[in-house]
Order: structure tokens, then C-alpha cells, then sequence
């Protein structure tokens, strides 16, 4: 499975992005995704994730009422949009994949992802 995050880019406090994450290489609607982040001098951390069928999203305390994870099988596609963005939201932003049907529980979870897109960075500042 090859990921292709994009999307990121600088934006002011208060706004909005969308981050895109095509996939090929796979069925894509056999596929749970998922979204994480990496801040500079922190390890990376979950953001949010979507099952395969696009139900059960759970979403890190961080950005749960403030993001919004979706996918489009039909493009192959899974999308994050961000908004009301904070300084603290800056990372780069990972898209990962795994067909292994995860229980929800388990979908925050790095370790259980096998296919990891290149990284997008988002940058919130004034």
C-alpha cells in the first residue's frame, strides 16, 4: 500500500486545512486509516482514525470538536479537516493504514498500522 499525504502548509490560528491521504496498491475500502502527528521534540502521537466501512472515528482528546476525519472509497481517498487550529496543532501529519480490521479500542494505536504515508507539515502560527 503506498500513502501520499497532502494538504499541509501554514495557516494562522483560528483557521483551516484540509489534509488529503490517497491510497493505491490496495483495495481501499478493505483498509482502516487512521491520522497522527509528530511535533518537534515529541514523539507522535494519534489524532484520528476512520473504519474501513467509515463508521467508529474516534478522535484524540486534543482535536476531538475541532477535526474531522472522513474517506471517500470511491477516490481512495481519507481526508482530515482541521479547524479552529491552535500553535499546538503544529506537527507533521502522518496518514497510516492496516487491513487488519481493528477493534475501536485499538485504533488509536501506532503499533497496529503496517502502512505509513510520507508526512505533511502543518504549521499554525501568526
Amino acid at each position: 500500500v503506498q500513502l501520499q499525504a497532502s494538504g499541509g502548509g501554514l495557516v494562522q490560528p483560528g483557521g483551516s486545512l484540509r489534509l488529503s491521504c490517497a491510497a493505491s496498491g490496495r483495495t481501499f475500502s478493505s483498509l482502516d486509516m487512521g491520522w497522527f502527528r509528530q511535533a518537534p521534540g515529541k514523539e507522535r502521537e494519534f489524532v484520528a482514525a476512520i473504519r474501513k466501512s467509515g463508521g467508529s472515528t474516534p478522535y484524540s482528546g486534543s482535536v476531538k470538536g475541532r477535526f474531522s476525519i472522513s474517506r471517500d472509497n470511491a477516490r481512495t481517498t481519507v481526508y482530515l479537516q482541521m479547524n479552529s487550529l491552535k500553535p499546538e496543532d503544529t506537527a507533521i501529519y502522518y496518514c497510516a493504514a492496516t487491513g487488519r480490521g481493528l477493534i475501536t479500542s485499538t485504533m488509536t494505536l501506532e503499533r497496529m498500522y503496517d502502512y505509513w504515508g510520507q508526512g505533511t507539515q502543518v504549521t499554525v502560527s501568526s
